[in-house]
């Protein structure tokens, strides 16, 4: 015997997300919210690199008691400064792809 097929119930929004919000992150207007990202892990990669700096400081005057910081701060600073180069390497290759595009 066969039973009918129940309708689909209406999916929930996600907290925080509107459906304007969504539809303006497909049209473009969120270039704000883009830059502030962008710029928030510009400060965290300068925030890496003072942080190897300072301790690289601190080990040369002596002053430094764990060189075990020095090695993962100076680690951490390398690998932020990688994302970053890359980041920058894609986005550059992605806009002039677009740019191909128009031509």
């Amino acid at each position: 015997m066969t039973s009918p097929i129940s309708a689909i119930s209406a999916i929930s929004p996600l907290a925080g997300s509107t459906p304007a919000s969504a539809a303006g992150a497909v049209g473009g207007s969120s270039g704000a919210d883009f830059a502030s990202a962008l710029g928030k892990g510009l400060d965290a990669v300068n925030g890496a690199q003072a942080n190897a700096d300072n301790l690289a400081v601190q080990a040369a005057t002596g002053t430094l008691t764990d060189p075990a910081q020095l090695t993962v701060a100076t680690t951490q600073a390398g690998l932020a400064t990688q994302l970053a180069a890359t980041l920058q390497s894609k986005a550059v290759a992605a806009f002039n792809t677009i740019m191909g595009m128009q031509a």
